[in-house]
This record gives structure tokens, sequence and C-alpha cells, in this order.
């Protein structure tokens, strides 16, 4: 079961040294599994760097377990405190995150313990997890479907996480489902005549627009289109801007314009269908460093990617009987089967179990759950 816990002694990240330990434990935890994606470590350090814009309204403290025999770190946590979301729920939830762990779990537990005699500390209640500070970085553990990788900015853990927070008194708060879709099935013709219908109502759709000026532009309509429909799902909290946009421009040049359809009338943006290739392949290789030789593993193992993800999908409410979600998904899917694209199969997700207009849509169009995902509540009582 790993290292006796008496040998392991839990302490807050203090000095770069430690920051350090705490970038490593993945690489201890997930040696020899086939299926990890190691995570950028240079995006990691950004995340918890005191110059984050998460600094201006909120409060973290990271923690790691050292083995006192080796001195290598074998787990890590962070405890964070989110006034939006506290603002937002109307009660004092802290949040766990970014916990690695050996499969040990007197080691989990202790971190665990540290993490929420913290957050009681600065008078939270409730503490939720697995969220990365915001739900727009990572969040949720992966309870089914541990068989397969983990497409592009999805979690993955090993299947003892889920186990060791159930057996330290945490329970279910929401379940969220990845959906596999064949790319070759041929889509019920209401999609097509979805697509018709639409067009004939005013509604005019494109690719989003990848260069210059023009990408800044949609950037911002997507940016703005997302804060209006995703203001209210589970656990979020808004978003700056010019973060945003930071994260769009580093993906400008690995947007697939034909599986990024946009919808718009009267030239204004209101839907959106946004697929990407599954860089997670060529990931894989580079080991979350892309210095020069990453680089180029990266740009060789690229010609390997044969699947996509669908990341977000949305479409102004007031819109829908015009068919304007319906006609996304026709163009997403008929893009992806141009001449010449690779793909063979997508991954749409991840949509929360409660989100019935999404869910019954993407299994009207054949998807099937092939992957659930888990958030954790304990009460700091």
């Amino acid at each position: 079961m790993g290292h006796a816990s008496s040998a392991i002694e839990i302490r807050s990240v203090q000095t770069p040294q430690d920051q350090e330990l705490f970038l490593d434990v993945p690489t201890r935890v997930y040696k020899g599994d086939r299926n990890w994606v190691p995570p950028f470590r240079s995006s990691i350090a950004k995340q918890l760097a005191p110059d984050n814009a998460f600094r201006q309204y909120g409060r973290l403290q990271q923690f790691i377990a050292v083995d006192s025999q080796t001195q290598e770190a074998v787990g890590r946590i962070v405890a964070a405190v989110n006034d939006r979301l506290i603002e937002r729920e109307g009660r004092p939830i802290g949040l766990m995150g970014y916990f690695e762990c050996i499969n040990d779990f007197d080691t989990a537990e202790a971190l665990l313990k540290a993490a929420c005699d913290w957050l009681r500390e600065q008078g939270m209640t409730i503490v939720r997890g697995p969220i990365d500070l915001f739900t727009h970085n990572r969040c949720l553990f992966l309870v089914h479907g541990f068989d397969t990788p983990p497409t592009i900015m999805m979690p993955y853990n090993p299947p003892y996480y889920p186990e060791f927070v159930e057996k330290d008194g945490w329970h279910k708060a929401k379940d969220a489902y990845a959906y596999d879709f064949p790319i070759a099935s041929v889509l019920p013709e209401e999609f097509e005549k979805a697509y018709r219908i639409a067009t004939k109502a005013g509604i005019t759709f494109r690719p989003i627009r990848t260069k210059g000026a023009a990408f800044e532009e949609d950037a911002i309509s997507v940016y703005n289109l997302t804060t209006q429909m995703f203001a209210n799902n589970y656990s979020t909290t808004p978003r700056p801007q010019e973060e945003f946009l930071e994260e769009a421009r580093s993906m400008q040049t690995l947007i697939d314009p034909d599986v990024f359809p946009v919808a718009e009338h009267d030239g204004k943006m209101i839907g959106y269908w946004f697929g990407l290739p599954d860089y997670n392949i060529a990931l894989k290789h580079v080991n979350g460093k892309l210095d020069l030789w990453g680089t180029l593993k990266f740009l060789w193992y690229r010609r390997n990617i044969d699947q996509g993800r669908v990341l977000l999908f949305c479409c102004l409410p007031e819109y829908r009987r015009q068919r304007v979600p319906l006609a996304l998904i026709y163009l997403g899917l008929q893009g992806g089967l141009k001449k010449g694209k690779p793909y063979k199969r997508a991954e749409l997700g991840h949509v929360y179990e409660d989100n019935m207009p999404s869910r019954k849509l993407i299994e009207a169009t054949g998807g099937k759950i092939y992957k659930t995902y888990r958030i954790y509540e304990k009460s700091l009582g």
C-alpha cells in the first residue's frame, strides 16, 4: 500500500524547493500509468502564483506530504477560499483541489485533514472538491471509465481517489458525464432540416475565425456568450475577460475552424459548438514541458490524432425555436467528416447529470455515456 504513514510529514508549501516538490507529485503517482497525460508544470505553477487574478478575491494554502526518509513528496493538496463563490451561494464553502497522492490511505487522510483544518480556520463550514480554484480549471474526480485516456483538458486520476475521499467522510455533491460519439454515424435527417429552418429564419453560420483582429473579435463574442450562458452553472464564478482571452490566444493555432461553427443573427453571435482535436494524443509524449524537444515531439505525434472533444456548446434560449442547437450539431459533425479530416470519434463533455436539455440533445444524436465524474462535499462542522 505504499509508505508507512509514520514516516510521512504534512507541511505547507513555503519555499521554491517545496513548490518543486509539489509539482513533482503527479510524476510519482502516475509512473507506469499508460493513460495518464502529464499536465504542463508551468501552467499549474502559474495558477498558484501570488500574482494570479484569483488572489484578488480568494486565498489558498498548498500542502505536501513528504517522506521523511527520502525527502520525496508523495502527495499534495490545495485548500482555497473563493469569496465570489461564497457570495454567489450565500454560505461559507471552501474548496479542495490539486489533490494527488500515492496509494496509501493514511497519507491521503492526513492531506485532507490539513486542508479541512485550514478551511475551518478561515471560517468555512463546508468543503467541496476537487476543484482547482475554479471549475474552468481542472475539477471532478473520474469515478467510472478508467480504461481509456482522458481527452484534452479532461481530468484523470487513479481509481482509489474516490474511494479515499468517501472513506474520509465525503459524499457525492454532483456527477457529470462524458459521452462517446462515433463520428461516422449518420445523423437523423431532422438535424439537416434544422439547419435549413435556421437559415431560412435569417440565422447565419460560419466557422470561427482564427487570424488577427477577426480572431480577437470572435474570442470576445465567445467570452460574452459563454459568460451569459454559463453564469448559473454549478459552482461557477465569473472569469475575467483578459484571462479568458489569454487562454484563447494560447489555443489560437490549435483550433480547427471546421469543428468550431458559430451562429449569428443580425451580426451578433448567438451560439457556437466548440470542437477541438484531441491533442492529448500528442501531449502524452511531451512529459509536461514544451521545450524544444517537447515541441518537436508534439509536432511529430500530432499526426496520430484521430479523435476530437467538444468542450462547449451553447445557444441563446430564444433561438431554440429556430432549431439553432440542432443546426450547430449538424455543422460541427459535418465539419468533422470533411475529406482529409482524421476524426473517427468525439467525446462530448463534461455534462452535469441534471443538465437534461443538453443530455437529451446529445443522446438524440447517438452519444453514449462512457465516463462518469464526481464532485464531493464534506461538512466541516
